[in-house]
């Protein structure tokens, strides 16, 4: 259950709030926002009416939530999240693109300075982290000296202090972290934006609980990332336009569309980015 407080609300509201919920034998998990502040009832809310709720003082509504992720659906909070970095929106209808190559002038870069083959005889040597994380040290230092954002993907949770140390001001999760567990409350106790994608293999619903796990460790700047997923027609990956439309649809978090690696054969690049907007993408990466 999901109980929004009024504007402002003050704290003996709030605490009259969580002692119901502690009395019923639930646990709370409270999210303070500029204006309201949102707590979610942890357990088996059928003990609960909404009514008991709502009757109590400087409480707007309650509901109960049917889906497995709460704090981030749209019963929650009907409005989109919009994430600032840098004073850049992220969120709330305007789009925004990310670069893939440092080169680039757009004002936010995507860094993948730990990226190996996958294939370990194509490597020359082996990965050296220290040298990758003094490399991005200074690409980091260099964008924030042009005014540009910096984000740092993270393949592993040791590359999570090395991306921090250099000043990222977004981490993005790539699909093969999103059942790392560890990882994911790793971020959820920081107060730095981040991107947690779908891998292609699993579902839309894998992908909300995951950003669910980040919020319900009190980082409350989660962006949901959707960079391909299985293709039926030979290329190795295509864009997933219903998982970006459903996550639009039941989640208020900003949702990205990674479009710089997808092989669409016969869709050029142009058409590609006008799908990723039109299924709802509020940043491209491109």
């Amino acid at each position: 259950m999901i109980i929004v407080m009024q504007n402002q609300a003050d704290e003996s509201a709030i605490e009259r709030v969580v002692a119901t919920i502690r009395q019923r034998g639930l646990s709370e998990h409270i999210s303070r926002g500029k204006e309201r502040t949102i707590i979610g009832a942890v357990g088996d809310e059928r003990v609960f009416d909404v009514t008991e709720f709502e009757r109590l003082p400087q409480v707007e509504r309650a509901m109960k939530i049917m889906h497995d992720w709460r704090i981030i659906s749209r019963e929650a909070w009907a409005q989109d999240t919009v994430i600032t970095v840098r004073g850049v929106a992220l969120g709330g209808g305007e789009t925004q693109f990310v670069a893939s190559d440092v080169s680039s002038d757009l004002a936010m870069i995507l860094l993948d300075p730990f990226n190996a083959p996958a294939n370990p005889y194509a490597l020359s040597g082996s990965l050296n982290e220290k040298a990758a994380s003094k490399k991005l040290q200074s690409d980091i230092q260099h964008l924030h000296q042009n005014q540009q954002i910096a984000w740092v993907r993270v393949r592993d949770s040791s590359h999570l202090e090395a991306a921090l140390s250099s000043q990222a001001d977004v981490l993005y999760l790539g699909g093969e972290l999103l059942a790392n567990r560890h990882i994911l409350h790793t971020v959820g106790c920081l107060n730095t934006p981040v991107v947690v994608c779908k891998s292609p293999h699993h579902s839309w619903r894998d992908w909300l609980m995951a950003a669910e796990q980040i919020v319900l460790h009190g980082n409350q700047h989660v962006i949901l990332g959707e960079s391909g997923t299985l293709s039926w027609h030979g290329a190795p990956l295509r864009l997933d336009v219903d998982a970006i439309a459903a996550a639009k649809q039941l989640s208020h978090l900003p949702v990205l569309a990674n479009i710089s690696q997808l092989a669409h054969r016969q869709m050029p690049h142009e058409v590609l980015l006008k799908l990723a907007q039109a299924a709802g993408a509020d940043v491209i990466v491109v």
